[in-house]
């Protein structure tokens, strides 16, 4: 389990034992951004606790999501060598519950999409218009690139290890959640199996949302160049 923070001290102890008592009993690396709220902090205490579940990787300086993630895909890949990698946010947006059912997708796929937008799919504490948004986004991006997946800017996924390690995380042009939709993108031109997922996606309850106009057009205005994915 890969899961970048940023701010997160609210949440982050929460997660983190929902993360690891999991059946399918997964180790987690959190990456953490110079948090100033203390969340680092917080996990080197979890990973005294529990020294072969929690791992801490401690950045100087918040650098954008997607370098969290690749610097956090390296020293899973690297140090812990797993058959499998499973990256999701440390607000509660995302269900521990639904790591074991993303997983057990990767028996007949190399990337597992944890989707809101398929039939099953559902989004709790939304405003009518934030979903819009994110929706529009999505048709816009799919549209643009040819994508069949209806859900490219979402950040529940599973990946066999052996594809996320051929896809070099650190050289991609995007960040933020044009990171998300750049990097499920190389593993379609890679020629990989991917199948979306549905989860519930819930509202943080705890903490201030990093989401931002500014992320949002970042994202849209990046989604044309990956047309060389296609």
């Amino acid at each position: 389990m890969v899961m970048p923070t940023y701010n997160e001290r609210d949440n982050i102890e929460r997660i983190a034992r929902a993360v690891v008592e999991r059946p399918c009993r997964p180790r987690l690396l959190v990456v953490d951004d110079g948090s100033p709220d203390g969340t680092g902090e917080i996990v080197a205490k979890l990973h005294a606790d529990m020294p072969e579940r929690v791992s801490l990787l401690a950045r100087e300086a918040k650098s954008g999501l997607g370098r969290a993630y690749a610097a956090g895909f390296a020293v899973a890949l690297a140090d812990f060598r797993p058959t499998a990698v499973v990256q999701m946010d440390a607000d509660g947006s995302h269900d521990p519950a639904d790591i074991d059912r993303l997983l057990g997708e990767l028996d007949d796929a190399d990337l597992a999409l944890g989707s809101r937008y398929i039939s099953g799919g559902e989004i709790e504490g939304w405003s009518r218009g934030r979903e819009l948004l994110s929706r529009g986004g999505n048709l816009y991006t799919r549209v643009i690139l040819g994508s069949p997946f209806r859900d490219l800017t979402g950040g529940f996924k599973a990946w066999r290890a052996e594809l996320l390690g051929t896809l070099d995380a650190a050289t991609t042009a995007s960040d933020g959640y044009a990171f998300q939709i750049e990097m499920t993108m190389r593993a379609q031109a890679a020629g990989a199996r991917i199948i979306e997922v549905p989860i519930t996606f819930r509202e943080r309850v705890a903490g201030a949302s990093k989401m931002s106009g500014k992320i949002a057009i970042e994202a849209l205005r990046g989604v044309p160049a990956m047309r060389r994915y296609k």
